[in-house]
């Protein structure tokens, strides 16, 4: 057992070096598809300029997915990962995000009408250009953590940060 400290790190490097998570090819082509997904992992899927209305993908795993120009009215995102999303010009109407975590979604010039994010952490979120005079469950606290411009459209009573330029 003299060798048994260097299998050891030896193992312990070759579990480091296996990617984290990776998404679920299976899960990502059937979602990609339109199947309901919840609880699935599609992490870094590639759902830009597709239709996906009325669709479960609650407790999911959509870690910097691109959802780009698509159309995912209806939706629920409920408690989903959606950290890093690329949602920019996409339309998100009646969408479900409560207790998502939303940190760094980029929504610039997003449709967001009736979209609801109670308890969602919007942390670094860009709503430039984004419409949503119509949100539910959008708190002053949650939109003082994230960025918009003169032309994002927020429900009454609401303000929010302009985006600095990086």
């Amino acid at each position: 057992m003299k060798h048994a400290p260097q299998l050891a790190i030896l193992a312990l490097m070759a579990t480091l070096a296996m990617p984290a998570h990776a998404q679920n090819a299976a899960q990502v082509e059937r979602a990609q598809n339109g199947a309901n997904c919840p609880k699935c992992n599609l992490f870094q899927a590639d759902f830009n300029n597709r239709t996906l209305k009325n669709k479960n993908f609650a407790g999911a795993r959509l870690r910097q997915s691109d959802m780009g120009l698509g159309i995912f009215n209806g939706t629920t995102f409920a408690g989903s990962d959606l950290r890093d999303i690329n949602g920019s010009g996409a339309l998100f109407g009646h969408v479900n995000f409560a207790g998502s975590n939303l940190t760094n979604a980029n929504f610039v010039g997003a449709y967001l009408e009736h979209a609801n994010f109670r308890g969602a952490t919007l942390n670094g979120v860009n709503f430039s250009g984004a419409e949503m005079r119509t949100a539910v469950g959008l708190t002053q606290r949650q939109l003082d953590t994230s960025c918009g411009d003169e032309s994002t459209e927020l429900p009454q009573g609401l303000r929010i940060p302009v985006c600095r330029l990086k």
